[in-house]
């Protein structure tokens, strides 16, 4: 499990608006982190685009493994127990990160 990965990931239960239910979540926390402790800081992902401010679009591809165009919703960042994940998808590039990133600075500005 690495920073830039994509997994499918357990978020019940989950409280009023939370992303809840199955679905694929971003690893965003560094690779350290990933190594040394059973948590992990993801971003969950939703089919339903509403370009949300700080929110980045993924279009779904081979190394991403998403089968629809998926919203990385920065503004629901979580940590959670490892034990949620249940299988990797993908992944997505540096370039990708770079901009989720800094959609969380947005996120956390404003």
């Amino acid at each position: 499990m690495r920073q830039c990965d994509i997994y499918m990931a357990s978020l019940d239960p989950a409280m009023g608006a939370e992303q809840q239910g199955t679905r694929p979540v971003l690893i965003i926390s560094g690779d350290a982190l990933n190594e040394m402790t059973d948590l992990c800081i993801v971003c969950p992902l939703t089919t339903k685009i509403k370009n949300y401010p700080g929110s980045v679009i993924l279009l779904k591809n081979k190394q991403n493994g998403l089968t629809d165009d998926s919203e990385v919703l920065a503004f629901q960042v979580r940590v959670m127990s490892k034990n949620r994940l249940i299988r990797k998808v993908g992944t997505i590039s540096k370039v990708e990160l770079d901009r989720i990133k800094s959609g969380l600075i947005n996120v956390l500005t404003f």
